[in-house]
């Protein structure tokens, strides 16, 4: 790899520098230091960065949002405890869902055929009444479709049809790495 010629794509983050750093102090100082019940204290301060946010939302004070301005949530909706939503795309979250403890979000990767590791975002769409169980993973560009539960320490990686239960748990080698 050739890491001294990577670059952030320009408006990357959706938002200047100043906002970002500005979003993290205030994550860091005010809203995982708040206590467990000021969950419409957390939702406001979410807002006021530019998440769209429903009706009795419940968000942990350990829950990580990493660009709020790219987080929808529709109403009753829970974020457990340790949530990572890594919003480098569009996270999408319907009404009445649980995400629960120690779930990642993860909307960006990198390009491991770009010999300068290219940096790209695909959005993340979760529908209505779904629960992802604890611990799960959901990849970059995945929508999971309403009524789906997802089972504990499920890795997702291609998007779900509703009213379904899925779970996964093995390790498949999809090909070999070219080396470059």
């Amino acid at each position: 790899m050739e890491l001294d010629k990577f670059t952030v794509p320009k408006n990357f983050r959706g938002r200047n520098g100043v906002v970002v750093q500005l979003w993290w102090l205030v994550q860091s100082l005010l809203f995982r230091s708040s206590p467990q019940i000021m969950y419409g204290w957390r939702v406001f301060l979410l807002r006021l960065f530019g998440a769209k946010i429903g009706k009795n939302v419940i968000i942990r004070p350990s829950a990580k949002i990493t660009y709020p301005w790219k987080l929808e949530i529709g109403d009753n909706s829970w974020i457990g405890d340790n949530v990572e939503l890594y919003t480098l795309g569009l996270i999408t979250i319907g009404s009445n869902t649980v995400i629960s403890q120690k779930c990642y979000l993860c909307t960006g990767s990198h390009d491991y055929n770009s010999p300068t590791f290219d940096i790209y975002e695909k959005s993340i769409s979760i529908g209505n009444s779904c629960w992802l169980a604890t611990d799960v993973f959901v990849a970059p560009g995945v929508n999971i479709s309403d009524n789906c539960v997802i089972g504990a320490r499920s890795s997702i990686f291609k998007s779900l049809a509703a009213n379904s239960l899925y779970r996964s748990h093995s390790e498949i080698m999809m090909k070999k790495r070219d080396i470059f």
